[in-house]
C-alpha cells in the first residue's frame, strides 16, 4: 500500500496545525459558528444531532495494522469506544468534543491518516473496489491509480469549491463491486482490441433526490490520458453546473439538463487544450505509485488444515460458504469480516474489534485490510490454511457472522440516531429485520439479497440500489418507511422501483416478511436469487404481497 512521502506528511501536519489554531479561535469566541463553519468542514468535521463528527478518509479503502490499531486508540482515548464504517469507505467518530479534535487529526497524521476532503464541495474520498489487488476476476489492480487521483484532486486549487460534493469510484474488475454507475465520475477498467488496459468513464451517476444511472461518456481512455481527460470532466463541470439551486448542482443535473452529448463535446474540447499540458508527468508519478502495490510474496502449501475444518465444523464450513471470495491465487482466499452480527448497528465496530483485525492482518493477512462501501472489513489476502484460525479469532470478538451478502448484511446510514439531516431512523429497523430473519432461521433458504435503508432523502444508505430499499420519512412528525424494489448497484446498475404507499415502523418487518414470503413461493427454484425473480415477475406479484388489502394501489 501506499506510504505517505516527505511532501505527505509536512502537507498533513501543516493542516493540523492550521486547524488547531482555528480550532482555538472558535473555543474563545474569535470565530463564531458561521465563520468556523466552512473551516470545520474542510477538515471532515460536522456538527450533528448531539455532539461533533469526525469522518476519517480511508482512500480506496485500504490501510494496515498499524493504522487500525490508531483508529482503535483514537475510539478509546476521544470518542465512546467505536467507530462507524461508512458507505464512501470512510470511518466517523460520533462524539469527538471540539477541543479532542486537534489530537485526533494529529495521531491520524502520525500514521498517514487524515479527515482532508471528506465534506465540503470538492473531490471526496476516492472509493474502489474492495478486492482491488486480490480477486480472481481482476484486470488489474486499480489502487495506484485511485491513489494518483487522490494526489491529483487533494488541495486542487481550481476544484475546492465546486457547485456541490463530488466523488469518484473506480474497479478494475468486468464486476463491478464499486458502484461506479451511481457516482459522479465511475471508472471501470477494460481493455480495448488490442488488449491494452485503459478506463471507460461514467459521469452524472446519483443517488439522493433525483437517482440517475451514469452514462459512458467515452467507452475507452488510454490510462496515460486519464488524468487528464477527468480534469477536463470536472472543469467543465465547474464552469457549467449551477450554483443558484444547491438541489440541482450535482453533475448529474448538469448532464441530465445539458445531454450527454452537449457535455461529451464540451469535454473533449478541454481534454484537448489540456493533455499537452501535461507532458506525462503524472505517469512518472503514477509509475512510482505502482512500486508501492506489489503484491506481497505469497505462501503456499499445507491445504489439510482447511479441508479438515470444512468437515470437522459446520459452522466453519458455513462461514467459509458465505464469507470468503475467489483470490487470485488459487491457494488464498478473500475474507469479508460482517460488522453485522444480528442485531448490532451495520457499520459499527468497537475498539477491541478493530485491535482483533489490526492483529489477525498483521499475522495471517500480509498486513493489508479493506473496508468495503458495504460496511464490512476485509482481509484481502488469507492462506487458506490460516482460515481456521481466523474464524476462531473472529468468533472470540463477534466478528464471524456467516451472513455476507444475505438478508441481514444490511446497509444502514445513522439515520435519526445521530444524523442532522435525517427524517426516520435507520439503525433500529435494520436491527430488527436482521433479528427477524434469524429468529426465522431463513437467511440462507432467500439466499443473496441485498436490503439498504437510508434515513432520509439524501440516500446515504444507497436504498436506490438495494434489491430491497427503504427509505425512511417524516410524514406529519411519523415515520413512515417507502419500499423500493429491484434496484442494483452492479455493472448492471439499475433504480428501484417505488412499490407503493409507505409504511410504519410497526409495519415494515412485517412487509418485508411478506415480500419476502412471495419471493420465496414464485422463484423458480433455490438458485433464482430475488433481483433475478422480480426481473423474471416484475412488480406486481411483489406489490400484491405488500399492500393484501388494498386493492388497486
Amino acid at each position: 500500500m501506499y506510504h505517505y512521502n516527505d511532501f505527505d506528511k509536512a502537507f498533513v501536519q501543516e493542516r493540523v496545525n492550521q486547524f488547531r489554531a482555528q480550532v482555538e479561535r472558535r473555543i474563545d469566541g474569535s470565530l463564531t459558528e458561521d465563520e468556523f463553519k466552512p473551516l470545520r468542514l474542510m477538515n471532515g468535521l460536522y456538527l450533528q444531532l448531539h455532539a461533533y463528527m469526525l469522518r476519517v478518509a480511508i482512500p480506496y479503502g485500504t490501510l494496515n495494522s498499524r493504522q487500525m490499531r490508531q483508529l482503535a486508540m483514537i475510539a478509546d482515548r476521544w470518542d465512546k469506544g467505536y467507530g462507524h464504517f461508512t458507505t464512501r469507505q470512510n470511518i466517523q467518530y460520533n462524539w469527538p468534543k471540539l477541543r479532542d479534535v486537534p489530537d485526533m487529526l494529529q495521531a491520524l497524521a502520525d500514521v498517514g491518516m487524515h479527515a482532508i476532503q471528506t465534506s465540503g464541495n470538492t473531490i471526496r474520498n476516492v472509493t474502489a473496489d474492495h478486492f482491488a489487488g486480490a480477486a480472481a476476476d481482476e484486470i488489474a489492480d486499480p489502487r495506484p491509480v485511485a491513489e494518483l487521483i487522490r494526489q491529483w484532486s487533494t488541495d486542487h486549487p481550481e476544484f475546492q469549491f465546486l457547485p456541490r460534493k463530488f466523488k469518484i469510484a473506480v474497479t478494475g474488475s468486468p464486476n463491478d463491486r464499486a458502484v461506479t454507475k451511481a457516482h459522479d465520475i465511475g471508472l471501470r477498467m477494460v481493455r480495448n482490441a488490442a488488449g491494452e488496459p485503459g478506463f471507460e468513464v461514467i459521469v452524472g451517476g446519483g443517488l439522493g433526490r433525483t437517482p440517475l444511472i451514469g452514462k459512458v461518456i467515452r467507452d475507452f481512455v488510454p490510462q496515460a490520458d486519464l488524468l487528464p481527460y477527468l480534469e477536463a470532466i470536472v472543469s467543465v463541470y465547474n464552469l457549467l453546473g449551477r450554483r443558484d439551486n444547491k438541489y440541482k448542482a450535482r453533475i448529474k443535473i448538469t448532464v441530465q439538463e445539458n445531454g450527454i452529448d452537449d457535455i461529451r463535446a464540451r469535454v473533449d474540447a478541454q481534454f484537448e487544450r489540456l493533455k499537452g499540458e501535461w507532458g506525462g508527468f503524472d505517469q512518472h508519478l503514477l509509475a512510482r505509485i505502482e512500486q508501492s502495490f506489489a503484491a506481497p510474496e505469497f505462501k503456499t502449501g499445507g491445504l489439510e488444515k482447511f479441508n479438515a475444518g470444512r468437515e470437522a465444523n459446520p459452522a466453519f464450513r458455513a462461514w467459509t460458504d458465505t464469507n470468503l471470495s475467489a483470490h487470485r491465487h488459487p491457494e488464498h482466499a478473500i475474507v469479508t469480516v460482517s460488522v453485522k452480527k444480528h442485531g448490532a448497528t451495520p457499520g459499527d465496530a468497537t475498539s477491541d474489534q478493530m485491535r482483533a483485525l489490526a492483529d489477525l492482518a498483521e499475522r495471517l493477512g500480509y498486513d493489508e485490510l479493506r473496508i468495503s462501501h458495504e460496511q464490512n472489513v476485509i482481509l484481502p489476502h488469507v492462506h487458506k490454511s490460516d482460515l481456521p484460525e481466523v474464524y476462531a479469532t473472529l468468533r472470540e470478538h463477534g466478528l464471524a457472522t456467516a451472513n455476507v451478502g444475505l438478508i441481514s448484511d444490511i446497509i444502514a446510514c445513522p439515520g435519526m440516531d445521530y444524523c442532522a439531516l435525517a427524517t426516520a431512523r435507520s439503525i433500529p429497523i435494520a436491527q430488527e429485520i436482521a433479528t427477524r430473519f434469524d429468529e426465522l432461521k431463513l437467511e440462507h433458504e432467500i439466499g443473496p439479497l441485498k436490503i439498504k435503508i437510508s434515513g432520509c432523502i439524501n440516500a446515504c444508505g444507497h436504498h436506490h440500489v438495494g434489491h430491497i430499499g427503504i427509505l425512511g420519512l417524516d410524514r406529519a412528525g411519523v415515520e413512515n418507511y417507502q419500499i423500493t424494489l429491484g434496484g442494483d448497484g452492479t455493472e448492471t446498475a439499475a433504480i428501484g422501483e417505488r412499490a407503493g404507499p409507505g409504511f410504519s415502523a410497526d409495519e415494515i418487518i412485517p412487509a418485508i416478511e411478506r415480500l419476502i414470503e412471495a419471493y420465496l413461493t414464485h422463484r423458480e427454484g433455490a438458485e433464482e436469487t430475488f433481483l433475478q425473480a422480480y426481473r423474471r415477475l416484475g412488480m406486481a406479484p411483489f406489490k400484491a404481497a405488500l399492500y393484501p388489502e388494498k386493492e388497486g394501489v
